[in-house]
């Protein structure tokens, strides 16, 4: 029987799954205890009056395996918006069925259906099956940039 494989945008009523997927990546990336995200806190931030992030999942034979975390960023030099890759995941025994190339088509789709300039994400150092299927897909490493960020109590020192 043939393999049928969708994607479809995330709505309200996947807020339980999203947080699976979640929990799971964060699994897959040995960082689970890092997970504080609840159900409600999705609710609010990707469906609530001012979503900030957008969910696409992607079903096999109608089965969820994958789903991707996206936002709009901007360049400022291409003065044009693109689209930020949070996340990207296919459940272990979907992999190597092409879902994770048709989930970047999809949001490359997307992208220029919203005339966005660029994808952009970040993969960990030590992820390599990552590392090469981005580079298989025509993605380029951007080795010269370091990523910084602030969280916690440094975010509170610093907004004081």
């Amino acid at each position: 029987m043939p393999r049928a494989f969708d994607i479809k945008l995330a709505t309200i009523e996947d807020v339980p799954l999203i947080l699976n997927f979640i929990k799971e990546l964060a699994e897959y990336e040995k960082v689970a205890h890092e997970v504080v995200a609840t159900q409600e806190t999705l609710r609010e931030t990707l469906f609530g009056e001012n979503p900030h992030a957008e969910v696409i999942i992607g079903h096999l034979n109608e089965t969820p395996v994958a789903f991707a975390l996206f936002f709009h960023n901007f360049s400022t030099f291409l003065g044009k918006p693109g689209i930020y890759l949070e996340d990207l995941f296919v459940r272990p025994e979907a992999r190597g069925n092409g879902i994770g190339q048709k989930m970047l088509a999809y949001l490359a789709k997307l992208a220029k259906d919203r005339h966005c300039s660029h994808m952009r994400w970040c993969v960990l150092d030590w992820n390599e099956s990552a590392i090469g299927f981005y580079k298989r897909m025509g993605a380029t490493a951007m080795d010269q940039w370091k990523i910084y960020r602030v969280t916690e109590q440094a975010l509170d020192d610093l907004a004081k």
